[in-house]
């Protein structure tokens, strides 16, 4: 049975117990609706399931907007991007067992949804700075729980509680990576290739050619490459999809300039477009 629901009980038992105060870095417990630590900070679970640990404000432009969700829901309920779930969830099968799975920019939770349905035993932790996309995350599937909190920062998590981190086009904080990992944990790094959705032109930010040795020097010394996947195909997309497409990333932050959005909205007809993505798995280093 399709273990995605929106009936659970928010925060797993599994989840609160990996989860740390993001004042003290106390451990934490879950009472009726709230996350609080022995030394009394506490943490209000909302109403649709996640918890909020940040105490400071995020900068303007920083997390999805409403609309960005909007988008995003409707584009990858029509399956677009549905391939690189399946990789994603493939990679999750065969390499882990059980354990915590910590999507880090986690948007909707459409990639842990899938990837916790790939290992039945396994539970996951949301992570994204969006608290409106995290009330999708939060409801995603029965085994994940989701806390709105900036990579940036020091995770509220705890040390070595991970078997897996995904992290699907989101920012990349390598030292809490390698914290939150197992000794023998996985890490997967899934980014856009040069060409994705080259088709639209600079209605999408493009992505250059370098991208590969940044991903390199951003994990430094803390992983090394144990395998990569390439996840390539044509698509064809209505225009409403082509509007998703664009809306849903950053470059919605862009449309104002240069008459784009005039020309995103006089798209009429399907547009053939190019997914390209890298699925890269890492190990830490001891």
């Amino acid at each position: 049975m399709n273990a995605r629901v929106s009936g659970h009980d928010p925060l797993p038992p599994e989840i609160v117990r990996s989860l740390r105060c993001s004042v003290c870095g106390d451990p934490v417990g879950l009472s009726d609706r709230t996350v609080r630590c022995g030394r009394g900070h506490s943490f209000d679970v909302a109403k649709q399931g996640y918890v909020n640990l940040l105490h400071a404000r995020i900068p303007a432009g920083t997390a999805d907007t409403a609309p960005m969700v909007a988008a995003r829901v409707d584009l990858l309920s029509s399956g677009v991007y549905l391939p690189l779930a399946e990789a994603l969830a493939k990679v999750a099968s065969d390499h882990v067992e059980n354990g915590m799975v910590i999507d880090a920019g986690a948007g909707t939770g459409y990639y842990l949804a899938h990837v916790l349905d790939a290992v039945p035993t396994a539970y996951g932790l949301a992570l994204d700075v969006s608290a409106v996309a995290l009330r999708r995350a939060a409801r995603a599937h029965a085994r994940a729980g989701a806390a709105v909190w900036n990579l940036w920062e020091p995770w509220p998590v705890a040390d070595s509680s991970a078997s897996l981190v995904l992290n699907v086009f989101a920012p990349r904080n390598a030292s809490q990576f390698h914290r939150v990992l197992s000794a023998d944990g996985l890490l997967v790094v899934a980014t856009p290739n040069p060409g994705h959705l080259g088709e639209l032109g600079d209605l999408v930010i493009s992505v250059d050619g370098g991208k590969d040795a940044r991903l390199e020097d951003t994990l430094g010394d803390r992983f090394t490459r144990a395998d990569r996947h390439e996840v390539t195909r044509r698509v064809t997309l209505a225009p409403a999809q082509v509007r998703q497409i664009v809306e849903m990333g950053p470059s919605a932050h862009h449309l104002h300039r240069d008459g784009r959005r005039e020309r995103l909205d006089a798209i009429d007809a399907p547009v053939d477009v190019t997914t390209s993505f890298s699925v890269t798995l890492y190990r830490p280093v001891p």
